[in-house]
């Protein structure tokens, strides 16, 4: 049986990866680990950069939100600012229109704001689904000099937006409030929930564009993610547990539920990859921007990859599943 939530890369190499379809010269960068959108050549000057991502299992009010930023996200990541959407919308029986008009209403806006179109899709109702679920796939251009992608040289900075775990945060805020009541106020929980429009690096990314060699989005599994820029870069890395700077409400959440922040689910928190030289820059530049962020720690050119906590060193945590998974499935 497959777990829940994102395949396990071990089953994408055995199963997903062989079966990808004929070879095709205009991909220059296809399916592959740690790689959250795909690169084809659109002309001499530009790459177009795609990316797909599902949005089901949150909130009402905030589906059309997160229909447009979780797709966008790793668009903006590559360094592409989102110009075109196609939008699959499947809704379960009894969906009321004006559901379907918040959503669209929501998207719409997200579109305004960064000068997106969209330009296609399906919408329907069919009783196999159970929940409002959209697919998205995002595109955009950049130009080839100023590709960004998720590899690391040794001595770069790990450079991190202070929203780890927020995404955990938030989904507690909504699902598990009446656990939380035990720990957090109901204004605190309400403040919580205002949070998830954090849950996007998409102005992060375009800030970050020129200062970074690459940037990831921490999704599912959250700093995890460190591991798969150093698989594809051929580097290891060192996190330094006193630089991580978190908010006062999550980190209440993690001390509730006993969690550490290093594998949980981050939409919203960008990882740049940042030469030395260039670090205190960015931090500045998104300061300057009302988003804060620190310098986690840097990738080094031995292999291996080290959580330090005071005078002592441990392995850094892999990705072996997600709490976000197990709260989505206990709603």
């Amino acid at each position: 049986m497959l777990p829940f939530g994102k395949l396990r890369n071990d089953v994408l190499r055995e199963v997903v990866f062989p079966n990808l379809g004929v070879d095709d010269a205009n991909v220059v960068y296809g399916p592959r680990e740690g790689f959250d959108s795909a690169v084809l050549e659109y002309d001499d000057e530009n790459y177009l950069i795609i990316a797909t991502d599902p949005t089901l299992g949150v909130p009402a009010e905030t589906f059309g939100f997160f229909t447009y930023h979780f797709a966008s996200s790793d668009v903006a990541v590559f360094g592409a600012r989102p110009k075109w959407l196609v939008v699959d919308l499947l809704l379960p029986p009894g969906t009321r229109k004006e559901f379907l008009r918040k959503a669209m209403e929501d998207l719409s806006r997200e579109c305004e704001r960064y000068k997106t179109a969209i330009i296609g899709g399906h919408t329907g109702v069919y009783p196999p689904i159970s929940e409002p679920t959209a697919t998205t796939t995002a595109m955009g251009l950049v130009r080839k000099e100023e590709l960004k992608l998720p590899i690391a040289r040794p001595g770069d900075r790990i450079i991190v937006t202070d929203k780890v775990a927020l995404e955990f945060a938030v989904s507690s805020a909504y699902f598990r409030a009446e656990e939380l009541r035990r720990v957090l106020t109901p204004k605190e929980i309400a403040k919580l929930r205002s949070l998830y429009r954090l849950e996007t690096v998409l102005p992060d990314a375009l800030i970050a564009k020129p200062f970074v060699r690459g940037m990831h989005d921490a999704t599912e599994g959250g700093l995890t993610a460190l591991h798969e820029i150093a698989d594809n870069s051929g580097v290891g890395f060192r996190v330094y547990a006193e630089r991580l700077e978190l908010n006062s409400l999550v980190k209440r959440v993690l001390e509730f539920y006993k969690l550490e922040p290093w594998g949980v689910s981050s939409t919203g928190t960008l990882i740049a990859i940042t030469p030395p030289e260039n670090a205190y820059s960015l931090i500045a530049e998104l300061h300057k921007n009302g988003i804060k962020a620190f310098e986690l720690g840097e990738f080094t050119e031995e292999k291996e990859r080290i959580l330090v906590e005071g005078s002592d060193e441990r392995p850094f945590p892999e990705f072996e599943g997600d709490p976000y998974v197990e709260l989505y499935g206990r709603r």
